[in-house]
């Protein structure tokens, strides 16, 4: 049996919303920081949530499509209270971001542009990075531990991402496969990975109608598009500023720029997005289409993880799954510290915000960023004069 049928829920219903509210309103850096969040507050501090239920969770966020902080919430939801829970997990967690981002949508149109966000994003991506590596360090140490096999899937997951600056998915799915072999050794024939892992098959539609397009291509995002909110991007582009052109290429980056220093999932720049397109309800359909199928693959898939959570193959699968992500998550650090230290500065700004979090480990992550905020807006006019 799994931990969490062994063990029976120690919080609320609503203790576990509020704390997806908190996460969703304060909590900054992106997919990679999220799930870290998420490990530390749910297993290490409050102990909530078992570390095999949290591992369970992790892989199948990382082989499902969709957006993985938002597929590990709706998991962990799941875990004690099953679809209710997943469902109140998961809306709580993209509200507030969602809140955040029509406002920026409105504030964007009124004033033409947000400039101002240059300057704060100059010191909140450099301090995220630092938080993000923190993050990856406690993960690795945490999950990896001594295994010589474990470190060495990290370690080709992450020299591949950092080369390539995209997660590859089948890899995740092959590295678990590859330790569940070397394991376990199983026969020609065996049903132990069966049925876990279903996909969604969405219908072709076609119309005119602009929020029927929208709804069509964001639900597409939400259903095919693999790992953080690093590998939507390009997918987002190709459609909306080369394809559909409903945006310009600089209203575009603005728009990842909105994800990037907003907390919540960064892929809820698809409610920004659908907010410039067509209003209020492009940003409600955009954000519900995105998110709608990562929602309805995690609830699906959960039962298979929890009725063969405890079998030694699928253990292996998920450990292997596990050390895949672990290592993309740490490429990924070193993909965005090149676009986001560009000088100085960011880097100095970095090395300051991991060695609070390593010095003061309870030091909360709002307070870091808040202040790299204040810092990118004195210090990016003295950077950028020319």
């Amino acid at each position: 049996m799994t931990a969490s049928a062994m063990t029976p829920a120690t919080y609320s219903l609503w203790q576990l919303t509020r704390y997806f509210l908190w996460l969703g309103a304060l909590g900054f850096g992106g997919p990679v920081a999220l799930v870290g969040y998420m490990h530390r507050d749910l297993v290490e501090r409050r102990g909530w949530i078992a570390e095999a239920d949290y591992k369970e969770g992790l892989a199948l966020a990382q082989i499902a499509p969709g957006p993985l902080a938002a597929q590990l919430a709706i998991y962990l939801g799941y875990v004690h209270y099953r679809v209710l829970g997943a469902s109140a997990a998961g809306f709580a967690f993209v509200l507030p971001s969602f809140l955040m981002v029509l406002a920026l949508g409105w504030a964007y149109q009124v004033f033409g542009g947000l400039p101002w966000m240059q300057a704060v994003f100059y010191g909140v991506g450099a301090a995220v990075i630092g938080i993000m590596a923190i993050t990856a360090h406690k993960l690795a140490a945490k999950n990896l531990k001594s295994d010589r096999l474990l470190w060495a899937i990290f370690a080709v997951l992450a020299l591949l991402t950092i080369v390539t600056q995209s997660e590859i998915a089948w890899l995740f799915i092959a590295a678990g496969l590859l330790v569940w072999l070397l394991r376990c050794r199983p026969r020609p024939w065996s049903g132990t990975l069966g049925a876990a892992l279903p996909l969604p098959l969405l219908p072709a539609v076609s119309d005119p109608g602009l929020l029927l397009q929208l709804t069509v291509f964001f639900a597409k995002a939400g259903a095919f598009v693999f790992g953080s909110g690093l590998a939507i991007v390009p997918f987002l582009y190709g459609g909306i500023v080369s394809e559909h052109h409903w945006l310009t290429d600089k209203q575009f980056v603005d728009a990842v720029a909105v994800a990037m220093i907003t907390p919540g999932p960064v892929v809820i720049t698809t409610g920004f997005i659908g907010y410039l397109v067509a209003g209020l309800p492009g940003a409600r359909l955009a954000a519900l289409a995105t998110f709608l199928p990562c929602y309805l693959i995690t609830v699906l898939a959960a039962p298979h993880f929890k009725k063969h959570g405890h079998r030694p193959g699928l253990v292996a699968f998920v450990d292997g799954i596990t050390a895949a992500a672990i290592g993309a998550i740490a490429g990924s650090v070193a993909v965005l510290a090149q676009r986001s230290l560009t000088d100085l500065p960011t880097v100095l700004l970095a090395i300051a915000a991991a060695a609070l979090l390593w010095k003061l480990k309870k030091l909360p992550e709002p307070v870091i960023v808040a202040g790299a905020a204040l810092l990118g807006v004195a210090l990016f006019p003295l950077t950028h004069r020319f």
